[in-house]
Parts: structure tokens; C-alpha cells; sequence
């Protein structure tokens, strides 16, 4: 129901909740009696550099969000009023957010209708208009939906031939890869998010990454006020209170040690899903046919109406009514009251994602008689509308 403007909705089953236990308990308590409650400390300097290892690459920056990585990635290489950034119109809003912090233009980009990433085809044409247009076009974001990595081997040469950078919008695939190499890895820098719902997580926090030590260096500075290396306060330019703190980065440090096991359970479900819709005309899961290198951090089918005989909302409605929770693929940025105007290379396929898609629950702290649960009411929606 919706009380005050807010949605308040007890639902048993979550599509994604936080999954720590005394592990986490341990590791918390232990930065608490180190006396490092403030922000810096040995937990933030190790927690960098066990992602940073993880991911391969040289740098890495704990920041207290996804979107403030992207934002603070964006200030460091000077974007800002004049410049146009293509971004994934099928993304949360924090994505766009970071741009317009800047006071920069989106420019959105539509996805591959299969796996409801950017179209490296439709950014090449969008990158070529542009071109001819004169337009200025500092950097690239693509965004990896629900834990499978963009084409980065793609994106990034079509990127390059324009003399732009790509600043990997990860927040969502940590522990994923694309052609054997790690999300994170790919493009000029990218960004983790460690949200309570994300395939690990810190509470709330982030990350940048990248191979560029200077980047990786000015963001540091950027994220603590742009304190100036002196005994006073000195600040040349304008800087932000971005940084994690020493006592979430040590729960992210437990959770890290978990990450491989989390992923794992989470493909558990997605297979199960899998053989659960196998038999469903119409039905197919979001991301392809192949799980290699996905995370799997969340599952979404589509649901074609033409060949099914029940709909993605009429099966959000019965999970919702059990007491399940669910979620439409995310709603395109280009179609947010807030983007009214904005430009973009759009052909409809993520309008389509959003109209027939449906995400569902998919969190490594789900347990078997939960998932069953879940089963038992996608198989009454199924059989009760003759689809089995």
C-alpha cells in the first residue's frame, strides 16, 4: 500500500537482502576496539587494496556510494557544463544523477533487447551525430544491468576511435567478467556500489577503480573536502565528505571473504528460475541464454504477451499477494518526469524491457523453503492460466 508518500509494504520475501552474520559481527567489533571509528584506518586501506587485487587493477578508493564515485570520477576529469555524457537509459537513476551533478548533459543510449545493456551499436551512432554535431563528449557510461558486464570489448574500441573514456557504471556486477577479465577492470575507471542490497555489501558505500594513479589520487583528495597536504586547513578547490568509513570498510572486508560463496548461491536460484520458465512460451530470463561471467546478483525474466498466456504484472501480482517481492525492470531514464528533453539513441528496446519484465527474488540469504514458496506461487499463476 502507499501511506504518506511512502511505500510501506511487509513483504517475507525480499528480492535482495543483506547477507552477514557473526562473521561480519567479528570483523565490526574488532575495528570498533581498534579505536579507527573515524573514517581512515587500516580496515579502509585494506579493504582498497583486497578489492583493488580482486578486480586487477592498481587503485582503488572507498567512497561512501556508488553514485558518488561516478560523480567524483566525472569532477576529476573536468566534465561539466557544455558536455554531453551517452549513458544507459536502462539504469537506476543515480547514474544520471552523477551527470547532472556536473551540470553536464545525458545523452541516453538504448540497450541490446537481450540483455538489457547498452547497445554498443546504437552508441557508435549516437557517437558519430555527435561527432558531426561538434558536440563535446568527455566520457561514456555504460551501465551493467542486474550483474552481467556491458561489451566493454566492444564499447571500449568504438569509444576510443572517438577519444572517449569510459567510466564502467559496475555498481551492480562486482565479481562478475567479461571475457575473462573482472568487472571493474574494464574502461578508463569504474565504480562499485556496496549498497544493503548489492551482491555484497559495506550498509551503504562504494568504490572507484581504476589504473590511473593520478585519477585514483585526486579523487582520494576530492572525497575528503580537498584538504591541501598542509597543518592547517587549506582547500584550493572545492572538494566533498564522500569518504567510507574505517568501520564499514571492515564489514565489507568479511564480506568479501564470502563473496565467491554469495555469487554462487545466487546462480543456484538462477538456474532454478531457469528450469522453472524453461516450458513457458514467451518467457525468457533477462541476459541471455549464457550465465558465464554474470553474477547473477539479480534474476528478471520477459514475458512476451503475444506468446504467454499470463503477463509479467499478473505474476508480480500473485508473488506480491503471497507475500513475495518483486520489482518491474528498472523504468528508462528517458521516460523520468526528470528527463523530459533530455536527448538520446533510443529504439524502443528497453521500453520493452520495462512494459515485460520483472524482477525476482534472488539474494544469496534466501533459503530453500523460501525459494520454494516462490516456486509454489509462479506454479499456481502457471497452471491456473493453463500455461503448463
Amino acid at each position: 500500500m502507499l501511506s504518506g508518500g511512502n511505500w510501506i509494504v511487509d513483504y517475507k520475501i525480499l528480492l535482495s537482502s543483506p547477507d552477514t552474520g557473526r562473521l561480519e559481527e567479528e570483523y565490526v567489533l574488532r575495528a570498533m576496539r581498534s579505536g579507527w571509528v573515524a573514517p581512515a584506518g587500516p580496515d579502509l586501506t585494506a579493504f582498497e587494496e583486497e578489492v583493488a587485487e580482486r578486480v586487477g587493477v592498481a587503485h582503488a578508493v572507498g567512497l561512501s556510494s556508488g553514485t558518488a564515485a561516478l560523480h567524483l570520477a566525472l569532477v576529476s576529469w573536468g566534465v561539466g557544463p557544455g558536455d554531453v555524457v551517452p549513458v544507459s537509459t536502462l539504469t537506476f537513476a543515480a547514474t544520471v544523477n552523477a551527470v547532472r551533478y556536473t551540470g553536464a548533459t545525458p545523452y541516453f543510449v538504448d540497450c541490446d533487447a537481450e540483455t538489457g545493456n547498452m547497445s554498443p551499436a546504437l552508441l557508435e551512432q549516437a557517437l558519430a551525430e555527435l561527432h558531426v554535431a561538434s558536440e563535446s563528449v568527455p566520457v561514456v557510461i555504460p551501465v551493467d544491468l542486474l550483474g552481467k558486464s556491458a561489451d566493454y570489448s566492444t564499447i571500449v574500441p568504438i569509444a576510443e576511435r572517438y577519444g572517449v573514456k569510459v567510466l564502467a557504471d559496475a555498481a551492480e556486477s562486482f565479481g562478475a567478467t567479461h571475457e575473462g577479465r573482472q568487472a571493474g577492470a574494464w574502461g578508463d575507471a569504474a565504480v562499485l556500489s556496496f549498497n544493503g542490497n548489492k551482491i555484497m555489501t559495506t550498509s551503504g558505500g562504494g568504490m572507484l577503480l581504476t589504473d590511473d594513479g593520478a585519477l585514483a589520487a585526486h579523487v582520494r583528495k576530492l572525497s575528503t573536502q580537498s584538504r591541501e597536504p598542509v597543518a592547517h586547513y587549506e582547500h584550493t578547490e572545492v572538494g566533498y565528505n564522500y569518504r567510507l568509513s574505517n568501520i564499514l570498510a571492515a564489514l565489507g572486508r568479511a564480506q568479501l571473504t564470502r563473496l565467491d560463496d554469495m555469487i554462487g548461491r545466487r546462480r543456484q536460484w538462477r538456474e532454478r528460475y531457469r528450469a522453472l520458465f524453461a516450458d513457458q512460451p514467451g518467457v525468457s530470463i533477462l541476459g541471455g541464454h549464457s550465465d558465464d561471467g554474470d553474477n547473477c546478483w539479480l534474476t528478471a525474466i520477459l514475458v512476451d504477451p503475444s506468446r504467454s498466456s499470463w503477463s509479467a504484472a499478473q505474476l508480480g501480482e500473485e508473488l506480491g499477494a503471497a507475500g513475495i517481492e518483486t520489482r518491474p525492470v528498472w523504468k528508462p531514464m528517458h521516460l523520468q518526469p526528470m528527463s523530459r528533453g533530455w536527448p538520446g539513441h533510443l529504439d524502443g528496446s528497453s521500453e520493452q524491457a520495462f512494459a515485460h519484465g520483472l524482477t525476482l527474488p534472488s539474494g544469496s540469504a534466501l533459503t530453500d523453503e523460501e525459494f520454494q514458496r516462490v516456486e509454489a506461487s509462479v506454479g499456481a499463476l502457471v497452471i491456473g492460466s493453463g500455461g503448463a
